[in-house]
């Protein structure tokens, strides 16, 4: 039987017949260009053109390797953001308890500070839209109380005065507010810094210089650099900051892609010469390290000018070139690889287009006991080479590998433990805790530094936790509960002193916690130091 003929349109004959003659010189672009063209004005069902190019973009960078990504105008803003170094808005760092906004801190000399918004306050209403008891997300929240600089924003404000709520209105002008990456800077002893980056940033490397000369003011003469979990940022940040750690003019990292010739980054102080270029240092990493994070430890490593502490890093060591569209959105493209001074290649291997098993490599690290033994981690012989002084043996494959290697303890993370983090009852309980003691505390103990020595949380607040625990339905499990104790106490610690003094008091009390820190400090205290950093340790 024949098949019946289908009558195509008119405008759909020339069409079809315009396909057919650019068969011998239509170029990809164009043949792209004409399939979006034929699907919006031919398809059966409406099409939404903006949504159709946007997954021809994101199929096509899919199919290329993991790090190349589109963003639309939104997500753009929200990327670029940290690293900028500042946004538009009314200066606060808030928690969401109960489905209010919770202040915890006002930024110092910020909008808020200045008309008299005070931690524990909350926030219930922004320009008489209800935001407390409804339901509403942080985004949507801060789309709200952030806005252009100079504009102002009424908010309704509950506060706790003499154990009696009070409604007060505000009136806010935004203004530029600085996003910080160094979170903490404090004197761990008399002769050892602690640094502690969570990203590199448009101002990272001035910060940090800060933060170095203000510690060497205090005796600083051995530092502690921590770069546990942070993702990366920006190479000129990571390049400008080990400037001050490392002899001027030496290479730290350079670049290289098939279409990108080699750029050579070195070392350039801020002054006339490094802040830190002597004295001991340690550099803290974990597998979530990555990026800039890679290039600054890499680099300190090949030059042996310190030792790396931790578990092997993420392995992020490709160059993404921004490419933006006039609408705000962009295109972030792979086009190089970061290698360091030793020619490492910092990326690990990955398919093209398998974007499952790359993400999946976390897992992979965990189930072959990378992340909790030494002895599992896999060397490769062939991408062995040794440092640029001492001639020390070290490894490519994708990562730095430390120098001293410091498991994944695990044995505090019960099931029990994770039900409670993931119902969000730690930060809720300590946000009430602090409402009702926060004056009691700040009395007794006169600074973050009395409070880290001085406060310690008691059975009977463990047991409210696990109360309120009980309450939202989490099965209560005694032997778990003894376990994940000392992880209990410790987060409740840390938030309590974040809350009350600072940023930085969190890591003071995380940090006593923490078995990379604190194989960070035993080290650049000890004889081993100067022998995993000398010839010795090259001829092993």
């Amino acid at each position: 039987m024949r098949k019946p003929l289908i009558l195509l349109g008119a405008g759909a004959l020339l069409c079809a017949a315009g396909l057919a003659n650019a068969q011998s010189y239509i170029n990809q672009n164009q043949k792209l260009r004409m399939a979006e063209a034929a699907i919006s004005q031919f398809y059966v069902d409406t099409v939404n053109e903006n949504k159709l190019v946007e997954d021809a973009i994101k199929a096509m960078l899919e199919g290329l390797d993991p790090h190349s990504q589109y963003s639309n105008p939104e997500e753009t803003r929200e990327l670029n953001e940290p690293l900028t170094g500042n946004f538009s808005g009314i200066g606060i760092s808030f928690n969401m308890n109960q489905d209010t906004l919770y202040v915890i801190q006002t930024v110092s000399g910020g909008p808020s500070e200045r008309v008299g918004i005070l931690a524990g306050d909350r926030i219930i209403e922004v320009n008489d839209t209800v935001i407390a008891g409804v339901g509403m997300k942080n985004n949507q929240i801060m789309k709200r109380l952030r806005g252009p600089k100079g504009t102002d924003v009424d908010v309704k404000v509950l506060r706790q005065q003499g154990g009696k709520p009070e409604e007060i209105n505000f009136t806010i002008t935004r203004a530029d507010i600085p996003i910080y990456s160094v979170d903490a800077a404090y004197m761990v002893d008399p002769k050892t810094g602690y640094i502690r980056i969570n990203r590199f940033a448009a101002e990272t490397a001035k910060e940090v210089a800060n933060a170095i000369s203000d510690l060497k003011k205090q005796g600083m003469d051995r530092l502690i650099l921590d770069l546990v979990d942070n993702g990366g940022g920006y190479l000129n940040a990571a390049v400008d900051m080990l400037g001050e750690l490392i002899e001027p003019d030496k290479l730290v990292v350079y670049t290289e892609g098939t279409n990108s010739s080699r750029q050579n980054h070195t070392t350039r102080p801020s002054g006339k010469k490094p802040l830190f270029s002597d004295g001991r240092l340690v550099v803290m990493t974990n597998q979530y390290s990555a990026s800039a994070s890679e290039i600054t430890s890499g680099a300190i490593q090949d030059w042996d000018r310190g030792l790396v502490v931790g578990r092997r890093t993420f392995g992020k060591g490709l160059v993404q070139r921004p490419i933006p569209f006039p609408d705000g959105s962009m295109i972030r493209l792979t086009v190089a690889h970061y290698y360091t001074p030793t020619g490492r290649d910092i990326q690990k291997p990955y398919t093209k287009g398998d974007q499952k098993a790359y993400h999946e490599d976390m897992l992979e690290r965990f189930n072959h006991g990378e992340l909790m033994h030494a002895d599992s981690i896999k060397y490769i012989d062939s991408l062995k080479v040794e440092t640029l002084k001492l001639h020390r043996p070290i490894y490519g494959g994708g990562g730095i590998y430390p120098d001293k290697f410091v498991p994944l303890d695990t044995t505090e993370f019960t099931k029990y433990y994770r039900n409670v983090v993931a119902k969000g009852l730690i930060n809720r309980y300590v946000i009430n805790y602090v409402d009702k003691n926060r004056a009691d505390i700040k009395r007794k103990f006169k600074n973050d530094d009395a409070f880290v020595k001085g406060f310690a949380v008691t059975p009977a607040m463990l047991a409210e936790l696990d109360e309120s625990a009980k309450k939202e339905g989490i099965e209560y499990n005694a032997e778990e509960a003894a376990t994940s104790a000392p992880l209990f106490s410790m987060i409740i610690k840390a938030l309590i002193g974040r809350d009350i003094y600072d940023n930085a008091t969190y890591f003071k009390v995380y940090n006593l916690h923490d078995p990379i820190f604190r194989e960070a400090l035993e080290l650049i205290n000890s004889s081993e130091y100067d022998r995993l950093l000398s010839t010795e340790a090259a001829r092993k």
